[in-house]
């Protein structure tokens, strides 16, 4: 080797390492991060939900208050909106015929599938991933639940928890092993989502206890899937964006052996006026790159006191989010988390507003966000 050769060996070195930059951030790796990890899940591949080999799924949560709206769509800003804290089920009238039950179930199941395809008209295409909650001891599938699961959507079914004390020692294995068959008798792939935002302090006292008392009731579950021979699901690990910063959320994870799906709720929060995504992701991410799991951002949504600055927000949000650890994004559609009417710093429907609406759109119909290649159309 010459002495000049020697003398450029430096040059070159720093000009590989520029492109290898480049490159890391031009696939979505932001501030310079390093390559993504081998992303590696639990999951059965054919039976359970898997991360696509390239790009994001890309899903909502669409409550079932939403269906009148749709169904009669010259009457938008007169229809109920939902208010106060989130709930499962939101409630509607029972037709005059039929049990009260049996009609309020038949009326949500109409809503849900209603309020699904009004949105996804908005966007101008199918979802891959459709949200639905259930309490604690609420049977599944309800008749709602049936609905969203007919066609070719994945469910996030997000499951509240209970005592997490009582669930190791026993107490609810019944329960436990009635709701693994009914989610194995679906024959359908689902995202499980239990006990999302364990790291909030307002759940410690109430049924959490403590990180180890929730990993152990998390493997708990687990053990009763494994011996119902569950193998159509993805178990989906999901504090609250706001508890790493904080680093309330880290000690609740229970292991990459014992989770498939590593996932995030991402709200900006109330008590900012404006704040992009990538700031609320920042410190959950620069975490999750130490784990070979997929990345799901769920609960995600622009605050309606954006204004009109949410079409803003939600391209720079689309921008962020394509990043090769991330593997599916749900938008929140909805206002449930407003604590109270005048509180539009927790609403994030978009339903109804035009320039947001129509930036959504362009996030949904991205190609990254599209890897099944679905059917875009013209929208509503």
């Amino acid at each position: 080797m010459t002495p000049a050769t020697k003398a450029m060996m430096p040059a070159v070195a720093a000009l590989a390492a520029m492109a290898v930059t480049g490159a890391l951030v031009a696939a979505g790796c932001s501030n310079g991060a390093t390559a993504t990890p081998k992303i590696t899940v639990t999951a059965r591949a054919g039976v359970a939900p898997l991360p696509p080999a390239q790009g994001a799924y890309f899903g909502a949560w669409v409550p079932p208050v939403l269906g009148p709206t749709y169904a009669t769509r010259g009457d938008q800003g007169k229809g109920k909106r939902p208010s106060g804290k989130a709930s499962s089920s939101p409630s509607v009238s029972a037709p005059a015929t039929g049990s009260p039950a049996s009609g309020e179930e038949e009326v949500e199941a109409r809503n849900g599938r209603t309020a699904l395809t009004g949105f996804e008209r908005d966007l101008g295409r199918r979802l891959d991933i459709v949200q639905s909650y259930v309490d604690w001891k609420t049977e599944f599938p309800r008749k709602v639940d049936t609905a969203l699961l007919e066609g070719d959507r994945t469910m996030l079914l997000t499951w509240s928890g209970t005592d997490t004390q009582e669930i190791v020692a026993g107490k609810h294995d019944a329960l436990i092993r009635a709701r693994a068959r009914a989610i194995k008798a679906t024959g359908k792939p689902i995202f499980l989502r239990w006990q999302r935002d364990m790291d909030k302090s307002s759940l410690r006292d109430i049924k959490i206890h403590s990180p180890a008392a929730y990993i152990a009731a998390w493997k708990h579950l687990r053990t009763i899937f494994k011996k119902e021979k569950v193998d159509n699901v993805a178990w989906v690990w999901c504090p609250t964006a706001r508890g790493f910063g904080s680093r309330a959320a880290q000690p609740f994870y229970p292991g990459d052996d014992q989770v498939d799906w590593i996932c995030v709720d991402a709200q900006p929060g109330g008590e900012y006026e404006y704040r992009d995504l990538i700031e609320t992701l920042k410190i959950f991410m620069e975490w999750a790159r130490g784990h070979s799991k997929p990345i799901m951002v769920a609960e995600f949504g622009v605050p309606q006191a954006y204004g009109t600055r949410r079409a803003e927000w939600l391209r720079k949000a689309a921008q962020t989010l394509q990043n090769p650890q991330i593997k599916a994004v749900v938008y929140f559609n909805s206002n449930e988390q407003a604590q109270e009417p005048r509180d539009r710093r927790r609403r994030y429907e978009v339903t109804g507003d035009r320039a947001a609406v129509s930036a959504l759109r362009e996030f949904a119909t991205t190609p990254y966000f599209n890897p099944r290649n679905l059917p875009v159309t013209s929208g509503g």
